[in-house]
Formats: C-alpha cells, structure tokens, sequence
C-alpha cells in the first residue's frame, strides 16, 4: 500500500478531540475582548483558541458605506459560512478564517485557525441563529448598561481606530435599529448574562471600579457558592432569586466594585478553592489593559474559568 496512503487513513480513522466551546455575544465595545483576553491568559494561549465572528463581514468598510444597512445587519455578515465554521470547531475540526482588518476597514488575506482544548468566540453575532448557538457549550452575554457602552466605543474607536467622537456618535445612532433588532435579542439565548456598571442606588465618587451582575440561567450547572455567599462576605459579593425579561426565576451574583482590595481579593481566593482548586486564582485576571485591574472582572472571569475548567474535566489539585 502506497505510504502517503496508509498515513491519511491512519489520520482519518482518529477522530479529532471535541473542543469546550464558549461564546461572548455582545454589542460594539460591550467588553467582549477584554473578557475573553482574560480567560485566554489563565488558561494559557497553548489550550485555547480565540476567534472574533465579526471577520465574516461580506462588505469592506468602503463597500459598506453605499448600503442601507451596517455591519450589525445579517445580510451584511456571511451567516452561512460562520455556522459552517463554528460546526467545524466544534468537532474538531480546523478552518480558514476570513479576517477583517478593523484599522483599515479592509478584508485581507484569511488564516488558518484549529481548535486547541477550549475554543473562545467573541463578537456580534455569534448567538444570532439556532445552529450557531447549538455550537456552544456556555453562552455569555455583556449587557452594559447603554450610555456607558457609548462611552466606551468613542474612547475605543477615536483612540483606535482613527475615528472622530462626531463620526462614532453618528455611527452608534444609525446601528441603534439594528442593534435593537438582531444583537439584544441574542440576550434571550445566554446562560450567562453579565452587566458591569455603577450600582444605581449608591453614589460612589468619580473612580469608583464597577460592580458586575451576573445572571446565571438554570441552562447550565453553576458553581456551588454556599461556601462563598456567607454574612462575612456581602460586602464584596452576594446573590439573589430574580426574574428575567421573560419573568423566568434566575439567581443573580452581584459583585461590588466599591469594596477593598482585601475584600475582594478574599472572595477570589475562597471562590477559588469552594471550586477544589489550591493556592492563588490566575494572577491575569481582572487585567484592563494599562488601567487598575478590575476586581469584579476578575471574579467574573473566575466563574466563567470554572465552567471551562469543569467542561474539561480539569483535575483539581
């Protein structure tokens, strides 16, 4: 039998090892990348893959801008193709990403991405359709609270991208419709929903970190926090019984960024261990880029780590 022959069937009769799939949905400049950087970190670049669906736009910025509809719309995004793809990662299997250069506004050459352990999807759309959200063993959510995802997006897109905050604000007005349309109802389709932002009642002084809301859909198991929702430790974090937009009962976990360093520090460490895990959690967490790591992020992230980590069947120490 030829060698190259029995080589490919050898590969061919071994099936390829079923990745965790995680998915960050979200409107622009909600947190997405920052999240997902921050997982990717902790459970290092050499079991995860992280990929944005936001390359599958069909139309360049140049293209876009003779269109009556904007890169939030479906029919501006090749669909098909992103649920194709995400099948493909979820089997296993690799792909070849097209890539959307968000410096130039151009579609450039695609790259070739294979799924390592876990495969992270961040963007717009990835919760869109049925057979995309099929793909995923955890879905997420970021529903900030909109006046403050403006902000962000002018200070992304004017330091970033070369945008100026009259071009931005002019932008977020005509996304609005679309935006209501097709990535708010992605909210729906979450286990886990999270809001960073001010607690409402309160009125902390300029600087204040934001607080984190977690809600956790009955979708999925979640982590056991008896251990961790005690009287010593309302302060920094507590959960309650709630309803969702549809009047569904779900539990809440509110982190509060107001609390001390200590504080928070405590509730990851003991969140940490509740989880079977010793020593330290991941020192990458809760990272902002050059700003004061966030605490609520942090704890955040640290649940989410431990969907991932369960998934894999992740020895505890």
């Amino acid at each position: 039998m030829d060698k190259a022959f029995q080589m490919t069937k050898a590969r061919s009769d071994t099936p390829p090892k079923r990745p965790v799939m995680l998915a960050i949905a979200g409107d622009s400049a909600a947190g997405k990348t920052t999240l997902a950087k921050g997982l990717v970190e902790a459970i290092g670049a050499d079991r995860c893959t992280m990929m944005c669906v936001d390359d599958y736009h069909r139309y360049d910025r140049g293209e876009r801008k003779q269109l009556p509809f904007t890169a939030l719309h479906p029919d501006c995004n090749y669909m098909s193709i992103m649920e194709q793809h995400l099948q493909l990662l979820a089997t296993g299997e690799p792909i070849l990403k097209p890539i959307y250069d968000h410096g130039t506004g151009q579609l450039v050459r695609p790259v070739l991405v294979e799924p390592k352990d876990v495969v992270i999807v961040e963007g717009l759309l990835p919760l869109y359709s049925k057979m995309s959200r099929a793909c995923f063993d955890v879905r997420v959510y970021l529903d900030p609270p909109e006046e403050l995802r403006r902000q962000w997006k002018v200070t992304r897109d004017t330091t970033k991208r070369g945008y100026s905050k009259e071009q931005v604000l002019a932008e977020l007005d005509r996304r609005e419709a679309e935006s209501a349309e097709f990535i708010r109802p992605q909210r729906e389709y979450a286990d886990v929903v999270v809001r960073f932002s001010p607690i409402a009642v309160r009125h902390d002084p300029p600087g204040t970190p934001l607080s984190a809301e977690l809600m956790l859909r009955p979708t999925i198991h979640h982590p056991d926090l008896t251990g961790v929702l005690v009287p010593g430790m309302r302060r920094a974090i507590h959960q309650k019984l709630e309803r969702d937009e549809n009047g569904r009962p779900v539990d809440t976990v509110h982190v509060h960024g107001y609390v001390s360093l200590e504080e928070s520090r405590l509730v990851e460490k003991t969140i940490w261990s509740a989880l079977g895990y010793e020593g330290e959690a991941p020192a990458c967490l809760g990272t902002l880029g050059d700003a004061p790591r966030s605490e609520p992020l942090a704890i955040t992230q640290l649940l989410l780590l431990y969907h991932v980590l369960d998934l894999l069947g992740t020895p505890h120490s």
